[in-house]
């Protein structure tokens, strides 16, 4: 089988499908994964054939991370783009590669127009939680995110013209990312975990995190690990970092911070013995460490620490990741910052590493999301969409 991925530049959104591309290259498919630089190593060792597809990205503005998560016109001015850049690569990939299905980001509307321009089964990745009718009223927005989305959507309805003159439907843009019934979906998530799981109809596979799978490491230690990040993105953060290591200092735990590899390390100020602090980590690696976790609440991030059962504190930073934190917390499984200053963080922290039942809860969620079969999960399903493809 001959199978097309697309993603769009972002580790949340690539991370959980290179397993699923491991497996199924494992399987004997042929995987053809149209992505970008930063994650070539990665994909290829997964098996697959990359395929660059940076020159379609428009230049990235000054205040990106400002605008990231918050956008939506951003958002949607980059994929269209890249659906206009890339038009003339897919109707010569679709006569020599001739794909048996693509299986296409949530959030990468590229991938999802090609599958309906040229007639080829769709399967969404779905990297977040699932996002209908229901859910959405999860991801509440600020009234700075409603107006930029506002400003910016004359612009947007004409990148929409555009795709419409290269024959692409699109008949609104909320179309274009809501998850729907009809489509096969994969939810890198339990239904458990899935708020309004029920809402969602048989064609989605809950398949849990894709994770390599890793078990707890069984050591003892004198004293708790804590584990903080901000993720890949938005983790450019000295003030909340500069807390962390003052709520820490006292705590008699140990603490390990990724801060990513642009935040200057010295401008944090002298360690504590107890703290340390590096550019980036193997997170699954600190996870099975770890007693807690102090996240941004980035989907991937929660989903690993589930999976390793480590309860959490929450911090999210735009309103997608505030509706998995709300979830986390509403299953017991961590506490939610409100400010993400010093005294909360303490506070937090010392809750957390002295009441079991967050443990308890975690590891609860983590026997749930094992059960879901993950990678290899997804790639069955991939199999059982192809295997139900009309013969030409």
């Amino acid at each position: 089988m001959r199978i097309m991925f697309f993603s769009i530049p972002a580790h949340g959104h690539t991370n959980p499908t290179i397993e699923v591309v491991r497996a199924l290259t494992r399987r004997g498919h042929t995987v053809r994964y149209y992505s970008f630089e930063p994650f070539r190593v990665r994909i290829e060792d997964a098996g697959a054939e990359f395929i660059p597809c940076d020159d379609a990205l428009p230049p990235a503005p000054g205040n990106l991370e400002k605008r990231v998560g918050r956008d939506f016109s951003l958002l949607m001015e980059m994929v269209i783009g890249v659906t206009e850049r890339l038009h003339p690569r897919m109707e010569e990939a679709m006569r020599t590669f001739r794909p048996d299905c693509i299986v296409s980001g949530s959030i990468c509307i590229w991938g999802k127009l090609f599958a309906a321009r040229f007639g080829i089964p769709l399967i969404v990745s779905t990297t977040t939680l699932a996002f209908n009718q229901y859910t959405a009223k999860l991801m509440k927005q600020g009234l700075r995110d409603v107006l930029q989305m506002l400003v910016g959507m004359p612009r947007v309805m004409k990148q929409l013209k555009r795709l419409k003159a290269l024959g692409y439907e699109a008949k609104n843009v909320i179309a274009l990312l809501q998850n729907d019934n009809e489509t096969d979906t994969i939810v890198y998530t339990s239904k458990r975990f899935q708020p309004f799981a029920e809402t969602f109809s048989e064609r989605y596979a809950f398949v849990g995190p894709s994770v390599v799978p890793t078990e707890r490491d069984g050591m003892e230690r004198e004293r708790p690990l804590v584990y903080v990040s901000l993720g890949t993105v938005l983790n450019r953060n000295q003030g909340f970092y500069r807390a962390c290591i003052d709520a820490l200092r006292e705590v008699p735990c140990d603490a390990v911070l990724s801060v990513g590899p642009d935040t200057d390390v010295s401008a944090l100020g002298p360690l504590p013995e107890n703290i340390r602090v590096y550019p980036r980590v193997n997170q699954m690696e600190v996870l099975s460490r770890a007693d807690a976790f102090v996240t941004h609440c980035g989907m991937n991030s929660v989903m690993e620490s589930l999976y390793m059962g480590v309860p959490m504190v929450l911090f999210p930073q735009h309103a997608e990741e505030r509706a998995v934190a709300n979830r986390a917390a509403e299953l017991g499984a961590g506490i939610l910052l409100r400010h993400g200053r010093e005294k909360e963080i303490r506070a937090a922290v010392t809750k957390l590493l002295g009441e079991p039942a967050y443990t308890e809860c975690a590891q609860a969620l983590s026997q749930d999301m094992r059960c879901c079969g993950g990678a290899e999960q997804a790639a069955d399903f991939i199999e059982q969409v192809i295997g139900r493809k009309p013969a030409p």
